[in-house]
Protein backbone atom coordinates (compact mmCIF):
# COMPACT_ATOMS: atom_id res chain seq x y z
CA UNK A 1 0.00 0.00 0.00
CA UNK A 2 2.89 2.49 0.37
CA UNK A 3 4.63 2.02 -3.08
CA UNK A 4 7.60 0.22 -2.40
CA UNK A 5 8.49 2.65 0.77
CA UNK A 6 10.25 0.30 3.76
CA UNK A 7 7.93 -0.38 6.80
CA UNK A 8 10.82 0.10 9.47
CA UNK A 9 11.60 3.21 8.05
CA UNK A 10 7.85 4.51 7.88
CA UNK A 11 7.78 3.25 11.67
CA UNK A 12 10.76 5.10 12.66
CA UNK A 13 9.50 8.17 11.03
CA UNK A 14 5.78 7.91 12.56
CA UNK A 15 7.94 7.04 16.07
CA UNK A 16 9.46 10.19 15.48
CA UNK A 17 6.66 12.80 15.75
CA UNK A 18 4.79 14.08 17.80
CA UNK A 19 1.43 14.02 15.96
CA UNK A 20 -0.19 11.79 13.98
CA UNK A 21 1.08 9.19 10.71
CA UNK A 22 -1.62 7.40 9.07
CA UNK A 23 -1.51 4.71 6.80
CA UNK A 24 -4.37 3.61 3.98
CA UNK A 25 -5.39 0.88 6.25
CA UNK A 26 -5.13 2.62 9.85
CA UNK A 27 -8.50 3.95 11.17
CA UNK A 28 -9.37 7.38 10.55
CA UNK A 29 -7.74 7.43 7.33
CA UNK A 30 -10.77 7.31 5.01
CA UNK A 31 -11.50 10.53 6.75
CA UNK A 32 -8.74 12.57 6.88
CA UNK A 33 -7.98 11.93 3.23
CA UNK A 34 -11.02 13.66 2.45
CA UNK A 35 -10.82 17.62 1.33
CA UNK A 36 -13.96 19.86 1.09
CA UNK A 37 -14.62 19.38 -2.45
CA UNK A 38 -16.25 16.11 -2.88
CA UNK A 39 -14.76 15.79 -6.34
CA UNK A 40 -11.74 14.66 -5.00
CA UNK A 41 -11.34 11.49 -3.95
CA UNK A 42 -7.43 10.97 -3.90
CA UNK A 43 -5.30 8.03 -1.82
CA UNK A 44 -1.97 8.90 -0.53
CA UNK A 45 0.22 6.59 1.09
CA UNK A 46 0.80 8.81 4.45
CA UNK A 47 -0.70 11.42 6.05
CA UNK A 48 1.17 13.15 8.78
CA UNK A 49 -1.06 15.25 10.85
CA UNK A 50 1.58 17.74 12.31
CA UNK A 51 1.27 18.77 16.08
CA UNK A 52 4.27 21.29 15.56
CA UNK A 53 7.41 22.91 13.43
CA UNK A 54 9.28 19.82 14.03
CA UNK A 55 6.82 17.62 12.83
CA UNK A 56 6.61 19.81 9.49
CA UNK A 57 10.53 19.99 9.28
CA UNK A 58 10.95 16.00 9.62
CA UNK A 59 8.47 14.81 7.05
CA UNK A 60 10.12 17.20 4.63
CA UNK A 61 12.94 15.49 5.17
CA UNK A 62 11.31 12.19 4.96
CA UNK A 63 9.56 12.84 1.77
CA UNK A 64 12.76 13.99 0.07
CA UNK A 65 14.68 11.42 1.28
CA UNK A 66 12.57 8.82 -0.07
CA UNK A 67 11.42 11.50 -3.07
CA UNK A 68 7.77 11.08 -2.38
CA UNK A 69 5.12 13.26 -4.29
CA UNK A 70 4.85 16.48 -1.68
CA UNK A 71 1.18 18.08 -0.62
CA UNK A 72 0.70 20.83 2.04
CA UNK A 73 -2.62 20.68 3.61
CA UNK A 74 -3.87 23.88 5.70
CA UNK A 75 -7.04 24.61 7.41
CA UNK A 76 -9.79 24.59 4.72
CA UNK A 77 -11.03 24.55 1.17
CA UNK A 78 -8.66 23.87 -1.17
CA UNK A 79 -11.11 23.79 -4.37
CA UNK A 80 -8.61 22.37 -6.65
CA UNK A 81 -7.50 19.37 -4.32
CA UNK A 82 -4.06 20.05 -4.32
CA UNK A 83 -4.11 19.71 -0.81
CA UNK A 84 -4.12 16.14 -0.71
CA UNK A 85 -2.45 13.56 -3.54
CA UNK A 86 -1.98 9.74 -4.97
CA UNK A 87 0.48 7.57 -3.61
CA UNK A 88 2.25 10.20 -1.95
CA UNK A 89 2.74 11.85 1.73
CA UNK A 90 -0.21 14.69 2.90
CA UNK A 91 1.72 16.89 5.24
CA UNK A 92 -1.61 18.38 6.99
CA UNK A 93 -1.01 21.65 9.11
CA UNK A 94 -4.77 21.61 10.30
CA UNK A 95 -4.12 20.75 14.05
CA UNK A 96 -1.76 24.03 14.12
CA UNK A 97 -4.28 26.35 15.49
CA UNK A 98 -1.79 28.49 17.90
CA UNK A 99 -3.11 32.07 17.53
CA UNK A 100 -1.66 35.00 19.99
CA UNK A 101 -3.01 38.27 19.91
CA UNK A 102 -0.82 41.43 21.05
CA UNK A 103 -3.66 43.90 21.73
CA UNK A 104 -1.18 46.77 22.05
CA UNK A 105 1.18 46.17 19.13
CA UNK A 106 -2.25 45.69 16.98
CA UNK A 107 -0.29 42.10 16.02
CA UNK A 108 -0.73 38.55 15.82
CA UNK A 109 1.05 35.70 15.51
CA UNK A 110 -0.84 32.96 14.24
CA UNK A 111 -0.26 28.70 13.65
CA UNK A 112 -0.89 27.75 9.65
CA UNK A 113 -3.88 25.67 10.72
CA UNK A 114 -6.70 28.28 11.68
CA UNK A 115 -9.98 28.90 9.48
CA UNK A 116 -11.16 32.46 9.02
CA UNK A 117 -13.85 31.77 11.46
CA UNK A 118 -11.11 30.79 14.31
CA UNK A 119 -8.94 33.48 13.73
CA UNK A 120 -11.40 36.59 13.37
CA UNK A 121 -13.03 35.23 16.72
CA UNK A 122 -10.01 35.43 18.43
CA UNK A 123 -9.04 39.03 17.50
CA UNK A 124 -12.35 40.34 17.85
CA UNK A 125 -12.16 39.12 21.37
CA UNK A 126 -9.58 42.23 21.39
CA UNK A 127 -11.89 44.74 19.29
CA UNK A 128 -9.41 43.78 16.49
CA UNK A 129 -9.18 42.26 12.50
CA UNK A 130 -8.04 42.73 9.21
CA UNK A 131 -8.86 41.74 5.92
CA UNK A 132 -9.74 38.00 5.16
CA UNK A 133 -11.99 36.22 3.02
CA UNK A 134 -15.41 35.91 2.79
CA UNK A 135 -16.22 32.26 4.32
CA UNK A 136 -15.64 31.26 7.85
CA UNK A 137 -14.29 27.67 7.05
CA UNK A 138 -11.76 28.67 4.29
CA UNK A 139 -8.15 28.20 5.63
CA UNK A 140 -6.45 31.16 6.37
CA UNK A 141 -3.14 30.12 5.03
CA UNK A 142 -3.84 29.44 1.60
CA UNK A 143 -6.15 32.52 1.27
CA UNK A 144 -2.91 34.42 2.39
CA UNK A 145 -0.46 33.02 0.53
CA UNK A 146 -2.81 33.54 -3.06
CA UNK A 147 -3.17 37.19 -1.92
CA UNK A 148 -6.10 37.12 0.40
CA UNK A 149 -9.33 39.14 -1.24
CA UNK A 150 -11.63 39.86 1.34
CA UNK A 151 -14.45 42.06 2.90
CA UNK A 152 -11.71 44.58 4.53
CA UNK A 153 -9.76 45.13 1.61
CA UNK A 154 -10.41 48.27 0.35
CA UNK A 155 -9.64 50.49 3.71
CA UNK A 156 -6.76 47.53 4.72
CA UNK A 157 -5.99 46.38 1.27
CA UNK A 158 -5.24 42.20 1.06
CA UNK A 159 -4.28 40.23 3.75
CA UNK A 160 -0.77 39.98 2.03
CA UNK A 161 -0.67 43.97 2.93
CA UNK A 162 -1.26 43.10 6.51
CA UNK A 163 1.15 40.42 6.51
CA UNK A 164 4.34 41.39 8.86
CA UNK A 165 6.29 38.08 8.86
CA UNK A 166 6.55 34.38 7.88
CA UNK A 167 7.90 31.27 8.82
CA UNK A 168 8.20 28.86 7.01
CA UNK A 169 9.89 25.44 6.41
CA UNK A 170 11.91 24.92 3.04
CA UNK A 171 12.60 22.15 0.81
CA UNK A 172 15.72 21.39 2.61
CA UNK A 173 14.42 21.35 5.54
CA UNK A 174 15.25 24.67 7.57
CA UNK A 175 13.28 27.13 9.02
CA UNK A 176 13.56 30.41 8.29
CA UNK A 177 11.43 33.42 8.67
CA UNK A 178 10.74 35.86 6.37
CA UNK A 179 9.57 39.56 6.73
CA UNK A 180 10.80 42.93 5.21
CA UNK A 181 14.30 43.04 6.76
CA UNK A 182 14.81 38.81 6.94
CA UNK A 183 15.14 37.20 3.62
CA UNK A 184 12.85 40.35 2.26
CA UNK A 185 13.27 38.49 -1.78
CA UNK A 186 11.54 35.52 0.17
CA UNK A 187 9.15 37.45 1.80
CA UNK A 188 8.13 39.27 -1.58
CA UNK A 189 7.43 36.06 -3.18
CA UNK A 190 4.95 34.73 -0.63
CA UNK A 191 2.91 37.19 -0.55
CA UNK A 192 0.94 36.36 -3.87
CA UNK A 193 3.51 33.23 -4.39
CA UNK A 194 1.52 30.39 -2.99
CA UNK A 195 3.09 27.20 -1.32
CA UNK A 196 5.48 27.58 -4.13
CA UNK A 197 9.18 28.27 -1.87
CA UNK A 198 8.25 26.28 1.40
CA UNK A 199 5.55 25.34 4.17
CA UNK A 200 4.62 28.24 6.15
CA UNK A 201 3.81 26.95 9.63
CA UNK A 202 2.99 30.54 10.95
CA UNK A 203 2.23 34.14 10.22
CA UNK A 204 2.41 37.55 11.91
CA UNK A 205 -0.27 39.99 10.87
CA UNK A 206 -1.05 43.72 11.44
CA UNK A 207 -4.22 43.71 12.90
CA UNK A 208 -6.66 47.09 13.13
CA UNK A 209 -10.07 48.16 14.97
CA UNK A 210 -12.54 46.90 13.29
CA UNK A 211 -16.16 47.14 15.28
CA UNK A 212 -19.02 47.11 13.80
CA UNK A 213 -20.15 46.90 10.49
CA UNK A 214 -22.99 47.65 8.35
CA UNK A 215 -23.48 44.31 5.85
CA UNK A 216 -25.47 42.29 4.68
CA UNK A 217 -27.24 41.88 1.32
CA UNK A 218 -30.34 43.18 -1.05
CA UNK A 219 -31.64 40.19 -2.61
CA UNK A 220 -33.73 41.08 -6.02
CA UNK A 221 -35.12 37.91 -8.28
CA UNK A 222 -33.11 37.27 -10.96
CA UNK A 223 -35.37 38.12 -13.98
CA UNK A 224 -33.68 41.70 -13.45
CA UNK A 225 -30.04 40.57 -13.27
CA UNK A 226 -29.54 43.17 -16.16
CA UNK A 227 -30.37 45.92 -14.16
CA UNK A 228 -28.74 45.24 -10.85
CA UNK A 229 -25.41 44.49 -12.85
CA UNK A 230 -26.06 48.18 -14.30
CA UNK A 231 -26.83 49.92 -10.95
CA UNK A 232 -24.07 47.50 -9.19
CA UNK A 233 -21.48 48.72 -11.73
CA UNK A 234 -22.33 52.59 -11.64
CA UNK A 235 -22.71 51.96 -7.44
CA UNK A 236 -19.60 50.31 -7.03
CA UNK A 237 -17.21 52.72 -9.05
CA UNK A 238 -18.16 55.16 -6.38
CA UNK A 239 -17.56 53.52 -3.62
CA UNK A 240 -15.37 55.20 -1.11
CA UNK A 241 -12.67 52.79 0.49
CA UNK A 242 -14.52 51.87 3.69
CA UNK A 243 -17.22 50.42 1.68
CA UNK A 244 -16.73 47.31 -0.88
CA UNK A 245 -19.88 45.97 -2.49
CA UNK A 246 -20.09 42.63 -3.98
CA UNK A 247 -22.53 40.86 -6.63
CA UNK A 248 -23.93 37.32 -6.35
CA UNK A 249 -25.99 35.19 -8.72
CA UNK A 250 -27.72 32.23 -6.83
CA UNK A 251 -30.94 30.06 -5.60
CA UNK A 252 -32.34 31.70 -2.22
CA UNK A 253 -32.71 28.74 0.69
CA UNK A 254 -36.64 28.62 -0.54
CA UNK A 255 -35.98 27.77 -4.61
CA UNK A 256 -36.07 31.28 -5.89
CA UNK A 257 -33.22 32.30 -8.66
CA UNK A 258 -32.38 35.96 -7.42
CA UNK A 259 -29.44 38.06 -7.56
CA UNK A 260 -27.93 40.06 -4.93
CA UNK A 261 -25.96 42.77 -3.79
CA UNK A 262 -23.76 42.61 -0.87
CA UNK A 263 -22.45 45.22 1.20
CA UNK A 264 -19.54 45.60 4.02
CA UNK A 265 -18.84 49.53 5.37
CA UNK A 266 -16.26 49.70 8.22
CA UNK A 267 -17.06 53.33 8.83
CA UNK A 268 -18.77 54.92 11.27
CA UNK A 269 -22.20 53.64 11.18
CA UNK A 270 -24.48 57.00 10.38
CA UNK A 271 -22.38 57.60 7.39
CA UNK A 272 -22.78 54.10 6.39
CA UNK A 273 -26.45 54.44 6.79
CA UNK A 274 -26.38 57.39 3.77
CA UNK A 275 -23.77 55.46 1.07
CA UNK A 276 -26.11 51.93 1.25
CA UNK A 277 -29.51 54.12 0.80
CA UNK A 278 -29.59 53.87 -2.92
CA UNK A 279 -29.16 50.13 -2.37
CA UNK A 280 -32.28 49.73 -0.35
CA UNK A 281 -34.32 52.15 -2.71
CA UNK A 282 -33.13 50.15 -5.66
CA UNK A 283 -35.49 48.45 -7.28
CA UNK A 284 -37.11 47.69 -4.37
CA UNK A 285 -35.12 44.81 -3.61
CA UNK A 286 -37.28 41.21 -2.79
CA UNK A 287 -35.29 41.36 0.94
CA UNK A 288 -33.20 44.24 2.57
CA UNK A 289 -30.99 42.36 5.31
CA UNK A 290 -28.78 45.09 5.39
CA UNK A 291 -27.76 45.92 9.04
CA UNK A 292 -25.00 46.63 11.55
CA UNK A 293 -23.50 43.48 11.77
CA UNK A 294 -20.47 41.61 13.66
CA UNK A 295 -17.29 40.73 11.37
CA UNK A 296 -17.64 37.64 12.57
CA UNK A 297 -20.94 37.06 11.40
CA UNK A 298 -20.58 38.66 8.37
CA UNK A 299 -17.74 36.34 7.32
CA UNK A 300 -20.43 33.52 8.13
CA UNK A 301 -23.38 34.88 6.46
CA UNK A 302 -22.19 33.06 3.28
CA UNK A 303 -21.18 29.90 5.23
CA UNK A 304 -24.18 27.79 4.87
CA UNK A 305 -24.15 28.21 0.55
CA UNK A 306 -20.63 25.90 1.16
CA UNK A 307 -20.87 22.72 2.86
CA UNK A 308 -17.81 20.53 2.69
CA UNK A 309 -18.33 17.07 0.49
CA UNK A 310 -20.33 18.93 -2.04
CA UNK A 311 -18.87 18.36 -5.76
CA UNK A 312 -17.40 21.75 -6.79
CA UNK A 313 -16.13 22.79 -10.16
CA UNK A 314 -14.57 26.71 -10.51
CA UNK A 315 -13.50 28.45 -12.55
CA UNK A 316 -12.92 32.79 -12.68
CA UNK A 317 -11.59 35.72 -14.48
CA UNK A 318 -10.82 39.57 -14.19
CA UNK A 319 -12.61 42.16 -15.93
CA UNK A 320 -11.19 45.47 -15.60
CA UNK A 321 -14.46 47.07 -16.12
CA UNK A 322 -18.10 45.38 -16.42
CA UNK A 323 -19.36 46.66 -19.98
CA UNK A 324 -22.78 45.89 -21.34
CA UNK A 325 -22.03 42.95 -23.51
CA UNK A 326 -20.61 41.53 -20.37
CA UNK A 327 -23.40 42.45 -18.35
CA UNK A 328 -25.57 40.31 -20.79
CA UNK A 329 -23.34 37.54 -20.94
CA UNK A 330 -23.70 37.56 -17.35
CA UNK A 331 -27.02 37.78 -16.87
CA UNK A 332 -27.48 35.00 -20.00
CA UNK A 333 -26.16 32.43 -18.43
CA UNK A 334 -26.39 33.43 -14.19
CA UNK A 335 -30.24 32.05 -15.59
CA UNK A 336 -28.86 28.95 -16.87
CA UNK A 337 -27.66 27.16 -13.43
CA UNK A 338 -27.67 23.28 -13.93
CA UNK A 339 -27.42 23.37 -10.48
CA UNK A 340 -30.11 25.17 -7.32
CA UNK A 341 -26.52 25.01 -5.27
CA UNK A 342 -24.68 26.86 -8.02
CA UNK A 343 -23.71 30.61 -8.05
CA UNK A 344 -21.60 33.36 -9.49
CA UNK A 345 -19.60 36.01 -7.54
CA UNK A 346 -18.18 39.55 -8.09
CA UNK A 347 -16.13 41.02 -6.03
CA UNK A 348 -14.82 44.66 -6.42
CA UNK A 349 -11.23 45.68 -5.73
CA UNK A 350 -10.43 48.77 -5.26
CA UNK A 351 -9.37 51.29 -2.49
CA UNK A 352 -6.11 49.78 -0.67
CA UNK A 353 -5.29 47.20 -2.68
CA UNK A 354 -5.56 48.95 -5.88
CA UNK A 355 -2.44 51.16 -4.92
CA UNK A 356 0.06 48.86 -4.38
CA UNK A 357 2.27 48.20 -6.92
CA UNK A 358 2.26 45.36 -9.12
CA UNK A 359 5.83 44.88 -8.31
CA UNK A 360 5.99 45.32 -4.55
CA UNK A 361 4.23 42.03 -4.20
CA UNK A 362 4.28 38.62 -5.81
CA UNK A 363 0.65 39.36 -6.39
CA UNK A 364 0.89 41.73 -9.61
CA UNK A 365 -3.12 42.40 -10.37
CA UNK A 366 -3.30 45.62 -8.13
CA UNK A 367 -5.65 47.71 -10.60
CA UNK A 368 -9.02 48.13 -9.66
CA UNK A 369 -10.97 45.77 -11.16
CA UNK A 370 -13.64 42.76 -10.91
CA UNK A 371 -12.73 39.51 -10.12
CA UNK A 372 -15.70 37.00 -11.00
CA UNK A 373 -15.50 33.22 -10.63
CA UNK A 374 -17.98 30.91 -12.08
CA UNK A 375 -18.74 28.35 -9.20
CA UNK A 376 -20.85 24.68 -9.98
CA UNK A 377 -21.89 23.20 -6.83
CA UNK A 378 -23.81 19.93 -6.66
CA UNK A 379 -24.83 17.32 -4.45
CA UNK A 380 -24.94 14.02 -6.59
CA UNK A 381 -24.93 12.49 -10.58
CA UNK A 382 -22.70 13.89 -13.15
CA UNK A 383 -20.84 16.54 -13.21
CA UNK A 384 -20.23 16.64 -17.25
CA UNK A 385 -23.28 19.16 -17.31
CA UNK A 386 -22.36 21.15 -14.44
CA UNK A 387 -18.56 21.25 -15.45
CA UNK A 388 -19.43 22.39 -19.13
CA UNK A 389 -22.09 25.03 -17.38
CA UNK A 390 -18.80 26.78 -15.86
CA UNK A 391 -16.58 26.11 -19.31
CA UNK A 392 -18.90 27.74 -21.80
CA UNK A 393 -20.07 30.59 -19.49
CA UNK A 394 -15.80 30.83 -18.78
CA UNK A 395 -15.29 31.24 -22.54
CA UNK A 396 -18.18 33.26 -23.38
CA UNK A 397 -17.20 36.43 -20.67
CA UNK A 398 -13.18 35.65 -22.11
CA UNK A 399 -13.56 38.28 -24.99
CA UNK A 400 -14.08 41.17 -22.16
CA UNK A 401 -11.33 39.73 -19.59
CA UNK A 402 -7.93 41.05 -18.49
CA UNK A 403 -4.70 38.42 -18.82
CA UNK A 404 -4.84 36.68 -15.87
CA UNK A 405 -6.65 35.79 -12.67
CA UNK A 406 -6.63 35.80 -8.67
CA UNK A 407 -4.61 32.44 -8.18
CA UNK A 408 -6.43 31.40 -4.92
CA UNK A 409 -9.41 30.95 -7.99
CA UNK A 410 -7.68 29.09 -10.58
CA UNK A 411 -7.90 25.87 -11.11
CA UNK A 412 -6.00 22.88 -12.55
CA UNK A 413 -5.52 25.26 -15.95
CA UNK A 414 -1.70 24.83 -17.14
CA UNK A 415 1.30 26.64 -16.69
CA UNK A 416 0.44 29.49 -19.50
CA UNK A 417 -2.72 30.70 -16.70
CA UNK A 418 -0.15 30.69 -14.23
CA UNK A 419 2.30 32.34 -15.66
CA UNK A 420 -0.49 35.01 -17.02
CA UNK A 421 -1.67 35.66 -13.64
CA UNK A 422 1.76 36.59 -12.40
CA UNK A 423 2.37 38.88 -15.26
CA UNK A 424 5.86 40.84 -15.29
CA UNK A 425 6.65 39.18 -11.89
CA UNK A 426 6.78 35.34 -12.72
CA UNK A 427 10.32 35.50 -14.00
CA UNK A 428 11.67 36.97 -10.31
CA UNK A 429 9.43 34.37 -8.77
CA UNK A 430 11.47 31.39 -11.26
CA UNK A 431 14.80 33.18 -9.70
CA UNK A 432 13.08 32.33 -6.31
CA UNK A 433 11.70 29.27 -6.83
CA UNK A 434 15.56 28.19 -8.17
CA UNK A 435 17.12 29.06 -4.55
CA UNK A 436 14.50 27.67 -2.27
CA UNK A 437 13.17 24.73 -4.01
CA UNK A 438 15.58 23.69 -6.60
CA UNK A 439 14.04 20.27 -7.15
CA UNK A 440 10.50 21.75 -7.45
CA UNK A 441 9.40 19.78 -4.06
CA UNK A 442 6.71 21.62 -3.07
CA UNK A 443 4.43 21.37 -6.94
CA UNK A 444 1.43 20.53 -5.91
CA UNK A 445 0.21 23.96 -5.95
CA UNK A 446 -0.33 26.60 -8.60
CA UNK A 447 3.29 25.84 -9.98
CA UNK A 448 5.67 27.99 -10.60
CA UNK A 449 8.69 25.59 -12.12
CA UNK A 450 12.26 25.97 -11.05
CA UNK A 451 14.63 26.75 -14.40
CA UNK A 452 17.10 24.30 -12.92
Amino acid sequence: MNRGLDETAIQAFGTGLSGALLCPDDDHYETARRVWNGMINRKPSLIVHCAGVADVINAVNFASTHHLLVSVRGGGHNVTGNSVCDGGIVIDLSGMKGIRVDPVKRMVWVEAGLTLGEFVRESQAFGLGTTVGTVTTTGLSGLTLGGGMGWLMGKYGLAIDNLLAVDLVTADGQMVRASASEHPDLFWGVRGGGGNFGIVTAFQFQLHPVGSLLAGMVVHPLIRAREVLHFYREYSRMAPDELTAYAALMTTPDGLPAIAIVLCYCGPLDEGERLVEPVRKFGPPLADQIGPMAYLNLNSMLEAAFPAGRSCYEKASTFKALSDEAIETIADYGAAFTSPFSAVLIQHVHGAASRVGPSETAFVQREESYVMNMIALWDEGEANAHIEWVRTFWTAMEPFAASGVYVNYLGNEGEERIRASYGANYSRLVTLKNTYDPTNLFRMNQNIKPAL
